[in-house]
């Protein structure tokens, strides 16, 4: 539960650091990227971790860009790959490429699983250069990759897809399509069920207070929660996530997207974007992805309704077929009534039906997402006013250091009740920072893991407050991610515990 002192601490912190508010970006599914240019341009070359300013240009690849926004550049973001950041300003040599590159050649899929189809095609070309390639699955754009093959998760068993690819140029041309290929998942009945969580586990749905797999049998999910896009996408990267994915053993990560404080309001294409590649690297790696609306200040979520509408349809639109995701509509909602919250959440989960009828859709409580506690209130206001809608639970967020007996008692009467979701806590204090509090927040562990509750810790980054589990400059230093060598006191107890090996029923 991040307080608004916790906002003023992340944008002392950043300016300290020399972060703005970066926006996001959606990159390629592998993170690899061409290096910069080092033939003789007319401005200096791109760097990553550098401040640009509105109107400054820079050379790249060969060509001249121009700024769009101020923003700090991260590795990821090169001029190409950024559109709402930088546009093209003609090549070095004067004028500007718009020559599309050719449509890759021969498509074909080289393996399926029930849940993956994995594809590969033959190298397009281009005059100036191919920096990447578009997937495309039944005309939807998946995903996209700077390689020549790609694996497409998250997928039914015994289902039939369509699937072609365009190439991209720097300047941000596409081709024209490849030849298109079908391919069917395997069956996913019968005893086979992967070895993934989200392939173990399968679409999840509520079956009365639990979580319950594809077997439907309950199920509790550990895992870890990103922290907000706009500072901490560096964070998340292929290396991070095979570790979060291998090392740690996690179930499911949660993709934070602020709506305000730079966040989502201040570019919805771009973090719209990211989030759509950080549910396909999720997917890559057998995690489930929990995509948390991180609503904040104001606390009303009825403030970002229209733009929680238009997020979330093109969301469940895209990813209605993947069976490992789950929605969080709400983050935090705070000074307001519950009723207020219900009003929000019935006029929202009818646009994502409309989408996606499957999926898990988990709704914030009053109180900073405490059942009401930190209001005055309790889990009663939900139990007597429950939100009008199927195959939903309710979230409650908790602070080892801050939150004592009230709140674990009020967690336990309320699982009794109605279905919860742990999607985020901390073992500091509500701030995120302070001294850690590790016998309290395992007497919750204790009580969420014997009621099969599942959980999300609070952040996977390197952010200077003690609730960040890496040490400061491990994101900018790419690591070192598995192990416990850049971790925090925190971070070394949170990754024990997620790596407790799973149960999941089967039968």
């Amino acid at each position: 539960m991040r307080r608004p002192l916790s906002t003023l601490l992340a944008g002392t912190l950043l300016a300290a650091l020399g972060f703005g508010l970066v926006p996001s970006t959606a990159l390629a599914a592998t993170e690899a990227t061409p290096a910069a240019s080092t033939s003789v341009a007319a401005y200096q070359a791109w760097q990553p971790n550098t401040p640009y300013t509105v109107g400054t240009r820079v050379s790249y690849g060969g060509k001249d860009y121009e700024c769009l926004q101020s923003h700090t550049s991260l590795t990821g973001w090169e001029p190409p790959n950024t559109p709402a950041l930088w546009k093209p300003v003609g090549d070095s040599g004067g004028g500007t490429d718009t020559t599309a590159p050719t449509a890759p050649g021969n498509l074909r899929a080289t393996g399926t699983t029930s849940a993956t189809v994995s594809l590969a095609w033959n190298a397009a070309t281009d005059n100036v250069g191919v920096t990447g390639y578009v997937i495309y699955r039944d005309g939807t754009q998946v995903a996209t990759a700077s390689g020549t093959t790609y694996t497409v998760g998250g997928l039914a068993a015994s289902t039939a897809y369509g699937f072609t690819v365009r190439a991209r140029d720097a300047a941000g041309n596409l081709s024209p399509a490849s030849n298109a290929v079908r391919a069917t998942t395997q069956n996913g009945g019968g005893p086979q069920p992967g070895t993934t969580p989200a392939e173990i586990n399968g679409r999840l749905k509520v079956c009365g207070l639990k979580l319950c797999n594809q077997y439907g049998r309950p199920v509790q999910l550990r895992g870890m929660s990103s922290h907000g896009l706009q500072w901490y996408s560096h964070c998340l990267t292929n290396a991070s996530l095979d570790a979060l994915a291998g090392d740690w053993n996690a179930d499911v990560l949660r993709i934070s997207l602020y709506v305000q404080e730079g966040g989502y309001e201040t570019n919805p294409r771009m973090f719209t974007d990211r989030v759509h590649q950080l549910i396909e690297m999720a997917t890559a790696r057998g995690m489930y992805a929990l995509v948390d609306w991180h609503q904040l200040t104001p606390g009303d979520p009825n403030h970002n309704l229209a733009a929680a509408k238009t997020f979330f349809t093109e969301i469940a639109q895209r990813h209605r077929d993947k069976t490992n995701l789950l929605y969080d509509i709400a983050n935090e909602p705070n000074n307001v009534s519950w009723s207020r919250v219900k009003s929000y959440a019935e006029q929202l989960i009818p646009v994502i039906r409309a989408q996606d009828p499957a999926t898990p859709i988990l709704v914030g409580t009053h109180g900073w997402g405490s059942l009401g506690i930190s209001d005055g209130r309790d889990e009663t206001d939900i139990i007597n006013n429950p939100v009008q809608a199927s195959n939903i639970m309710y979230t409650f967020h908790f602070y080892a250091a801050s939150h004592g007996q009230e709140y674990l008692s009020a967690l336990d009467r309320a699982s009794d009740r109605i279905p919860i979701f742990v999607t985020e806590f901390g073992t500091q204090e509500a701030s995120g920072d302070g001294p850690d509090n590790f016998g309290r927040a395992q007497q919750y562990l204790d009580l969420l893991g014997a009621k099969k509750i599942s959980w999300v810790n609070w952040n996977f980054s390197d952010d200077g407050r003690s609730g960040a589990v890496f040490k400061a400059g491990t994101c900018n230093g790419n690591g070192p991610w598995a192990g416990t060598g850049s971790l925090k006191p925190a971070g070394i107890w949170i990754r024990d515990r997620i790596r407790t090996p799973d149960t999941f029923p089967t039968s």
